[in-house]
């Protein structure tokens, strides 16, 4: 089924594919250029504004590393023959490997080689970022392949030295109504839908929001993960403990069906507009619960913020046998299914804008609905399949007006009646244009459990 944005005309396959295709040879790791050259070339589609922050600055009980580039690896033969060339795939090498070249047996070698036996013909993604280590990440198959007799030649040409780690943001706040975090990361190399997709997927979203007119305020961030969510919960402390709720973005391209992992909270507001766009959509999805190893919604949602944070995903991580090995590639995401979890963003933030507290002007008894032309006078109107029928409209107005008490929103009430939130939004829209309901103020958690307080 095809899905539709509230927002307008989606994306064109061709432009997200090309997006896709730019980013995905560039080696990203948790700090270097690879994160720059990407976040510079986001910049020129979502005008971000890029941070750097040197190595050897505490946030909380994290304190961020030194830099870490890499120009070149392999493993050659006596012969001067690559058998393992970080030129074919940046996962070849183990992410913040510190620089060798020397001349080693196999047996020497193999302590340092990763693979998986069970997926002969897959490069695992492996890391070592607050290790003085080195390995190289290959195939069983050229595991299998090297002589246990040979000596060879293996080069890794990295720097690690004092530097910055780089992340970026914008604040859409021209609305006064709560503040959202859209957060994704930048620090996995070539590895399709976790995390290429959520880079693709949050800087679409960002450009095509910014030039709408919002009710609410959105932080979008996209950091390094783990360490750059810290950094960067440490240096805006005060804004996010008002931050009302966000989504993390990341793998949301794939084959399989769409996700909904929850938040901490798990029926926040950004839990349930989340639900209810996914249901709305008439799409099949599978919720997850929340748990503590996941993305950066851990550190969002921390004792001290509690910010809930929830993530819309197309093939989640560790639901895919690809998850975390180079068969995650260009080949298993596509731009079709990136496009259609956007909408699903888009019509959740939707849901989150048209949010607002309802009071009926006439909360005595029903109004006469037909003096106002809201009663239809003759039924069996022709309809187009995306429109509402007349008697859903109908049933629409009945319900936004029985529930217009000024604790009822416009999400209450398409989750009691069972209406799209569409179809509710446009009775609200209705009732307001003809005098019968007012909006009021939106309060972003309802009866919301408060923080904790900063330990001493």
């Amino acid at each position: 089924m095809p899905l539709t944005s509230p927002f307008g005309a989606l994306p064109a396959e061709a432009d997200v594919q090309a997006l896709m295709n730019r980013l995905y040879p560039i080696c990203r790791s948790i700090t270097g250029d690879g994160v720059r050259e990407t976040l510079a070339i986001l910049a020129g589609y979502a005008n971000l504004q890029v941070h750097e922050v040197a190595s050897g600055t505490i946030a909380y009980d994290w304190t961020v590393p030194d830099e870490w580039n890499i120009r070149d690896a392999f493993i050659a033969d006596m012969n001067g023959k690559r058998l393992v060339d970080f030129r074919a795939s940046n996962l070849h090498i183990v992410s913040y490997s510190i620089p060798i070249n020397q001349t080693l047996t196999f047996a020497e070698l193999d302590q340092h080689l990763h693979s998986l036996p069970s997926q002969p013909d897959a490069i695992p993604y492996r890391t070592a970022y607050y290790s003085s280590t080195w390995g190289f990440a290959i195939t069983q198959r050229q595991r299998d392949a090297f002589d246990r007799n040979a000596t060879y030649r293996v080069v890794i040409d990295s720097t690690k030295a004092p530097g910055s780690l780089s992340y970026g943001e914008r604040l859409l706040s021209d609305g006064d109504g709560p503040e959202y975090l859209i957060s994704t990361y930048s620090c996995h190399p070539s590895l399709g839908n976790d995390n290429l997709s959520g880079l693709i997927l949050w800087t679409f979203l960002l450009a095509r929001m910014a030039h709408r007119p919002l009710r609410n305020r959105y932080r979008f961030i996209v950091v390094p993960e783990t360490i750059g969510s810290v950094i960067y919960m440490a240096r805006n402390e005060a804004a996010m403990t008002g931050v009302a709720g966000g989504f993390v973005v990341t793998c949301v391209a794939g084959p399989g069906e769409h996700g909904y992992k929850s938040s901490f909270a798990g029926h926040s507001l950004v839990d349930r507009a989340a639900r209810k766009a996914l249901t709305d959509a008439g799409i099949n999805w599978e919720e997850f619960p929340f748990d503590a190893g996941g993305s950066d919604e851990r550190n969002y949602s921390a004792p001290f913020f509690r910010i809930p944070t929830g993530t819309i995903s197309k093939s989640k991580y560790y639901t895919y046998d690809e998850y975390h090995t180079s068969l995650d590639n260009l080949t298993f995401i596509s731009a079709r299914e990136l496009i259609s979890t956007l909408a699903l963003y888009e019509s959740t933030i939707h849901i989150l804008e048209c949010e607002r507290p309802l009071n009926s002007r006439m909360p005595y008894c029903e109004p006469m609905l037909g003096k106002r032309g809201l009663y239809p006078e003759i039924g069996g109107s022709q309809r187009s399949a995306a429109e509402a029928s007349p008697a859903e409209q109908l049933d629409a107005i009945r319900w936004v007006m029985h529930m217009a008490d000024g604790q009822e929103t416009p999400l209450s009430i398409a989750m009691r009646s069972g209406l799209p939130h569409t179809t509710i939004n446009k009775a609200v829209d209705t009732l307001i244009d003809a005098g019968l309901i007012v909006p009021g103020t939106p309060d972003p958690e309802p009866g919301r459990a408060s923080r904790s307080g900063r330990p001493s």
